[in-house]
């Protein structure tokens, strides 16, 4: 299954942790920004959550989102300031921006390295790209839900630590950085990780194949239903564009 972000963008915010896991990743962010970062390019901005908080930290910021329902959110949250762009294809000049964030993207690419590369090209000299890395396994805390699950097929990961620090050191940006932060409000319950599973969530499990159901089945046999197990823990991972600032 692949998600259609214009049709999810009316529940994305209360799906994902809403305001407080967008201030923990905008805190995380703006901890990874080198000191005189003026202008920021956030890259796949989705609703503006994160967006509106680095504006408000005083940044000159430009959101660019490829999903028009998610955009027009984001556009009622930081007015004036977004733009439908696909972050593969920027429509900026090189060397347009300070920094770029890229938060929660990769993962969904099979081509995240033309992300990294656009990036890269639009970074001014000693500016850095911030991105979210392993966000698949950021949701793998431990938990009862995680035993069950283990028997699910998997993709390989497009947003491996190592491979997007080659992606980086491929388009000239050098390692700068990291951090991580929780996904507040966003610990999963048996009875949510079920429902996840029917709806075609996890995208190897069709609705309605036999896998599917048993794994569902024994999800929904879990004690403590509606008790939400630990928070992801997402990292993040800054890389430089070397050289003296413009």
């Amino acid at each position: 299954m692949v998600f259609d972000y214009d049709e999810e963008a009316e529940r994305y915010d209360a799906l994902r942790g809403g305001e407080p896991r967008a201030e923990a990743a905008a805190d995380a962010v703006l901890g990874l920004l080198p000191d005189g970062t003026r202008t920021l390019l956030d890259v796949a901005c989705g609703t503006g959550t994160v967006t509106r908080r680095l504006l408000a930290a005083g940044l000159d910021v430009t959101g660019a989102d490829a999903a028009y329902g998610m955009l027009s959110r984001a556009a009622e949250r930081v007015p004036g300031r977004v733009v439908l762009a696909d972050a593969r294809r920027l429509p900026f000049p090189d060397a347009s921006f300070d920094a770029v964030s890229a938060i929660w993207l990769l993962h969904l690419l099979d081509d995240a390295e033309l992300v990294v590369a656009e990036a890269a090209r639009v970074l001014r000299p000693g500016g850095v790209l911030v991105t979210t890395v392993d966000k698949a396994a950021s949701h793998d805390v431990g938990s009862d839900i995680d035993t069950v699950m283990a028997p699910r097929p998997r993709r390989a990961a497009r947003d491996r630590a190592d491979l997007v620090a080659s992606y980086a050191g491929r388009h000239g940006l050098l390692p700068a950085g990291r951090a991580g932060f929780r996904g507040r409000g966003q610990g999963r319950t048996p009875r949510q990780a079920a429902a996840d599973v029917r709806r075609g969530w996890y995208t190897l499990l069709t609705p309605g194949m036999s896998l599917t159901e048993q794994l569902a089945s024994r999800l929904e046999q879990l004690p403590n239903q509606q008790v939400p197990r630990p928070e992801p823990h997402f990292k993040l991972r800054a890389f430089q564009n070397p050289g003296p600032p413009l």
